[in-house]
């Protein structure tokens, strides 16, 4: 899911992760995430797995599966 938010030019990006199980699997995958270029907030849920990414364009797939393979877990894809 995209959506655009009220902030000009600020895009809204759910993704679903699996394999988080914790608060520490949050904060991991929300601390990978923020290093894109571009995002200004991310808010990882594990009990769900969805990862909700605020950036200023929309993202590259690819980058974002990078920083959550990098942080030892798996895009499933937008949620």
């Amino acid at each position: 899911m995209t959506t655009q938010t009220d902030t000009p030019g600020s895009v809204t990006t759910v993704y679903q992760v699996s394999g988080m199980s914790c608060g520490h699997c949050e904060g991991s995958v929300s601390g990978e995430i923020s290093e894109i270029p571009g995002v200004t907030s991310v808010k990882a849920v594990a009990a769900t797995g969805e990862v909700t990414v605020v950036s200023a364009a929309p993202l590259d797939e690819g980058a974002v599966r990078a920083a959550v393979d990098e942080a030892g877990f798996e895009l499933a894809g937008k949620a």
